[in-house]
């Protein structure tokens, strides 16, 4: 082994033949986000399996009947903003100084959904579906689809540089210059630039109804489905970093029918096929324990249990 070898070793290099991949715009922004959500925010999880048979049925017939582009997604949106409702602590930004070991909670009046959606290309985006709490299903369906044209007429790298510039102010803000400094260089200068800095003196034309900075930060919480990604997928979703500062994620998993013994409405033992929907529930444990999950998942049971409730929506 030569010198030359031996320093690749212990740096772990790359090797003759390995292909380099260096992170993209969405790459460092969504990076950004989720180390410090790791580093930050001590989550626990819980898995709610849901029967959703009499649920699933409900929102076809709605489905079919309703006039408007109606998701699954947007049902579990709703459902979503329902549960918030009667846990308002889980709609909430929270701030903490781990030097001195305080924080507050800040409880938000309206609930702003973090979604990610996939574009052409594959790759996932975040948007902002904003002000939910009191709106209709309908009302949310024909938000989250003039999003999705405005996503269309979107230059998404500028939009993303645009958040990227109102983190580094609020990184300024709060003192964190180097921080900010090696951010903003490295994003221009050197193997992992994203961009020229010619590029920021250029004038940007943008579509009147192209997303803003508002559209693609955090929100004040977060609801991911992974069953659309792989519908065969068998299994759960165990663990998912939530999305600094928010204390609260969502995360649905892909619906599946499992046989069941159980009692039926006379009160006998029967054996059938239920559909069953797995929800993982991440919550930042600072702000309290168990106890304020717990209207949440009452409120989902009284859902599940009363799918009629999908006609008032």
């Amino acid at each position: 082994m030569d010198f030359k070898e031996f320093l690749r070793g212990a740096l772990t290099a790359p090797e003759k033949g390995d292909t380099v991949e260096y992170f993209n715009l969405k790459g460092r922004v969504s990076g950004n986000v989720l180390t410090n959500a790791q580093r930050n925010i001590p989550s626990p999880g819980y898995t709610y399996e849901a029967d959703v048979t009499k649920f699933w049925e409900e929102f076809q017939n709605l489905k079919k009947n309703c006039g408007y582009h109606l998701t699954f997604n947007t049902v579990m949106m709703k459902v979503l903003a329902e549960g918030l409702k009667v846990a308002p602590r889980l709609n909430a930004h929270l701030e903490y100084n781990h030097t001195a070991s305080c924080g507050r909670l800040i409880i938000k009046e309206h609930i702003n959904v973090a979604m990610p959606i996939v574009l052409e290309s594959g790759e996932t985006f975040p948007v902002n579906v904003r002000n939910i709490e009191n709106k209709s299903l309908k009302e949310i369906a024909e938000q989250i689809d003039e999003i999705m044209y405005r996503v269309s007429v979107t230059d998404l790298d500028w939009v993303l540089f645009d958040t990227i510039a109102q983190r580094m102010v609020g990184f300024i803000l709060k003192g964190k210059l180097w921080s900010s400094f090696r951010q903003m260089t490295t994003g221009y200068f050197g193997k992992y630039k994203v961009g020229k800095i010619s590029e920021l003196f250029k004038p940007v034309k943008k579509h009147k109804d192209s997303l803003g900075m508002n559209d693609v930060n955090e929100g004040t919480v977060c609801l991911t489905n992974w069953g659309p990604l792989y519908k065969e997928m068998n299994g759960l979703v165990t663990y998912t970093p939530l999305l600094y500062p928010q204390v609260f994620l969502m995360a649905v998993g892909n619906m599946r029918d499992r046989e069941y013994v159980f009692r039926n409405e006379k009160g006998e033992i029967d054996l059938g096929t239920k559909k069953v929907l797995p929800i993982t529930l991440m919550f930042d444990h600072r702000i309290g324990g168990f106890n304020d999950v717990m209207p949440f998942i009452k409120k989902l049971d009284e859902i599940f249990a009363n799918p009629e409730m999908l006609r008032e929506w």
